[in-house]
């Protein structure tokens, strides 16, 4: 069966494509989704004035995408995490965290296009990118910080002040 993608279909294809399917494949996800239609000459002529409509709609979001991403360049992003003597951290900064912490600072980006490929595990700095657009892609910097370094510390100056303390009363 041969349809027109109205839509971008993941390992298939990209919109106005014509491509070959099987019949099933077509018939019962395809159609009913409204992903595609069925090759026809009508739908060709269709399927090139979508064309154009979207050729225009992806040079705005294009525009806006790489306005956002002159926006994104200075923005950096400080998470705090529990972190053990070697900077592994007890939890991990995911992609919904980078999302959130990037809401609070008023830009608002789907988890879905921060590119991670595994969570951020480890203290440090790290470029996390975000892909706003097929072909526009901005970086963010991203410090992860250990929070253990100073609660250590200061239970350690807790436990100094209360030592001496401690030994006065056993001697009484």
């Amino acid at each position: 069966m041969e349809v027109i993608l109205k839509e971008d279909v993941v390992n298939l294809g990209s919109r106005g494509d014509v491509v070959k399917v099987a019949d099933g494949y077509g018939r019962n996800y395809l159609l009913p989704r409204k992903l595609a239609m069925q090759a026809t000459e009508n739908n060709k002529a269709v399927i090139e004035q979508m064309k154009a409509a979207a050729a225009r709609r992806s040079a705005t979001e294009k525009a806006q995408a790489e306005d956002l991403v002159k926006k994104l360049e200075p923005v950096a992003l400080a998470f705090m995490r529990k972190a053990g003597e070697q900077g592994h951290l007890f939890g991990s900064v995911t992609s919904s965290d980078i999302a959130a912490e990037l809401a609070r600072q008023g830009f608002e980006i789907d988890r879905r296009r921060i590119v991670l490929n595994e969570p951020l595990k480890s203290v440090g700095d790290f470029k996390v990118s975000i892909k706003l657009h097929r072909e526009v892609t901005a970086q963010v910097k991203v410090s992860v910080h250990a929070e253990a370094m100073e609660e250590a510390k200061a239970s350690e100056e807790v436990e100094t002040a209360a030592e001496p303390a401690s030994e006065e009363a056993a001697t009484e």
